[in-house]
């Protein structure tokens, strides 16, 4: 079969193309990478394709962005085109790569400003190009295949390996990770979920585990708590924060991780240059690998010129033939039709009966992702959040089967659920009943600052904990629900706190029972005209028993973009706060 004119060639003057630039070239752009792909070995080997030049009277120069792990190898790769003068079209290939981070591109692709000064990205997962495809604004970016690919695991230091039976035991994800964060002489690293892929990934493969057990969304986000204690920014810091030696010293940093979430292919590099006692071994977790898949990704649609399509489609066919598939291989990457992953596999820590051949798990399913990042987001970031519980008379009534009043089994509730914040975490507390504070159906028992904070001998949450075992219901109080919900919710909006999760949570086992208070009308419109979307504070309602109205909790805190659940027995009170919480992250992603 002779040159096809559509394919960029190996060596000889081009003439330049007289057809006018399409609208629909960055789809025909893509369909030809992906063509030339998916014809393999047979297509990449064909001497109009790989033949050399014998020398560059001119170039066609190609900037190519990429994620820090892939670029060395991007890199090696560009060299040896330059220095045998490999062509597209005549032209010598000159392609220039930069590190950067994925989720930094990323950003700046779905803000939509500007020209790109590249025209190819690789980052390390096509996690980031969907992100950047759905947003409207976004630069334009056609994804046409991927150039490698590198499971997640866990690496431990070997005297950490040793301590979890490696090689020869093998865990679950919840298994193993759980174990890790349960282990005080363990330090589990990972980075960032909302910067990294390999972080993100890993979470998501975590979490939806464990929402398969008992009690699974309050699991889940306690996991995410306890790992996000040890979180780096970004992959590259997470390397740095591995013990560097095996003398006490290191290990016993408390700075130093023993343990981390990590791809192969970091564990690898990290091998290549560790010292002796240094090395990482490597868990591959039984249900399953998530993989990094390294898309080859064009930016700017139309904006590319031919030369420069015709030029990338050139780089990623040799990425793809046999030569720079062994590149990659040398760079601690797994690519299609690459051979046994054994040697690359070896050099990051794996060991038989570890399950490094056993096929990757499946991709999440985009709501999982967006899901877990929401969780990510609410649960770990720093929460303002004030607390608002009924202490009206009916709060004495026993809980069927408990022997113990609403009153105990909320407070006890409440108390598990303050256990789960951290000291950055902003908590505060007030009651309500009529009859409780002169004309005014609340009281303000803590205000809402940071629990870490100390004055005198006690800290903020000490402060909590008194106060919440303190409460008790008023005798012949009733329920003043419109009026405390809108002062609460005023204050909140008023105090609003940038970069923190912003919420009001508030528990009440009744109707309001306040005849001179504002109409449910009125008060719904007045939360209605509080609410800013640029300053989101949802309301969290909580009715608890048997003579709530589940429709009007759900419709006040719905004025509100937040949420309204009912419970029949108040010990479900912590669960549902944390899967609410998980709820607004998901939704404001």
């Amino acid at each position: 079969m002779g040159r096809h004119s559509s394919m960029p060639d190996a060596h000889g003057p081009a003439e330049a193309d007289p057809r006018p630039r399409s609208r629909g070239r960055s789809v025909a752009i893509a369909t030809a990478l992906v063509l030339t792909v998916a014809a393999g070995t047979a297509l990449a080997v064909r001497s109009d394709l790989l033949d050399l030049g014998d020398a560059c009277g001119r170039t066609v120069h190609l900037d190519v962005v990429a994620s820090p792990d892939m670029a060395p190898a991007l890199r090696t790769a560009a060299d040896r085109a330059r220095r045998q003068n490999v062509t597209s079209d005549g032209s010598c290939l000159d392609v220039a790569v930069t590190p950067r981070d994925s989720y930094k591109v990323a950003d700046a692709l779905r803000a939509g400003k500007g020209r790109p000064d590249y025209q190819v990205w690789v980052p390390d997962s096509d996690l980031w190009v969907q992100r950047v495809g759905q947003t409207a604004k976004a630069t334009k970016v056609s994804a046409a295949g991927n150039v490698a690919k590198s499971p997640i695991g866990v690496g431990m230091v070997p005297s950490a390996a040793k301590g979890f039976g490696w090689p020869k035991r093998t865990y679950t994800w919840t298994q193993l990770t759980g174990a890790a964060m349960a282990d005080d002489k363990v330090r589990l690293g990972a980075a960032d979920p909302a910067r990294s892929s390999t972080g993100l990934l890993a979470l998501t493969k975590v979490t939806g585990a464990a929402k398969k057990s008992r009690d699974g969304d309050t699991r889940a986000a306690a996991m995410a708590k306890v790992l996000s204690q040890r979180t780096s920014d970004s992959d590259g810091q997470l390397m740095e924060t591995v013990a560097r030696d095996s003398s006490g010293t290191e290990e016993g940093n408390p700075r130093r991780s023993q343990a981390l979430i990590l791809s192969e292919q970091a564990a690898f590099a990290h091998n290549a240059g560790a010292a002796d006692g240094a090395s990482l071994e490597l868990f591959y977790p039984k249900d399953g690998s998530p993989e990094l898949n390294y898309p080859f990704t064009l930016v700017g649609g139309d904006a590319l010129s031919t030369e420069q399509s015709r030029a990338a489609v050139r780089f990623m066919t040799l990425l793809t033939a046999p030569d720079g598939r062994a590149v990659l291989a040398k760079h601690g990457f797994r690519t299609d039709g690459g051979g046994s992953p054994e040697a690359v596999a070896a050099q990051a820590g794996a060991h038989s009966p570890q399950p490094y051949t056993e096929p990757t798990s499946q991709p999440p399913a985009d709501e999982e992702i967006e899901e877990t990042l929401g969780m990510w987001t609410i649960t770990v970031q720093s929460a303002r959040i004030t607390t608002v519980v009924d202490a009206s008379g009916s709060m004495a009534n026993l809980v069927p089967g408990r022997g113990q009043s609403r009153m105990e089994v909320t407070k006890a509730s409440m108390l598990a659920a303050l256990s789960t914040f951290t000291p950055e975490d902003e908590i505060g507390m007030w009651e309500f009943s009529t009859l409780l504070d002169g004309a005014r159906d609340y009281k303000k028992l803590v205000p809402t600052e940071r629990l870490g904070d100390r004055k005198g001998s006690a800290t903020q949450r000490d402060r909590l904990s008194a106060a919440f075992t303190a409460l008790q219901p008023v005798a012949g109080g009733a329920t003043g629900l419109y009026d405390t919900t809108l002062a609460a919710y005023k204050e909140a909006t008023a105090s609003y706190r940038g970069g923190k999760f912003n919420a009001v949570v508030l528990v009440t086992d009744g109707v309001n029972e306040d005849p001179g208070s504002l109409s449910r009308s009125t008060l719904l419109r007045q939360l209605e005209n509080l609410t800013d979307p640029e300053r989101p504070v949802p309301l969290i309602a909580i009715a608890v028993g048997p003579d709530t109205d589940k429709d009007e909790v759900e419709q006040i805190a719905e004025a509100t973009g937040g949420s309204g659940h009912q419970v029949s027995d108040p010990a479900d009170i912590q669960q549902v706060i944390l899967k609410a919480i998980v709820q607004a992250g998901a939704e404001s992603n």
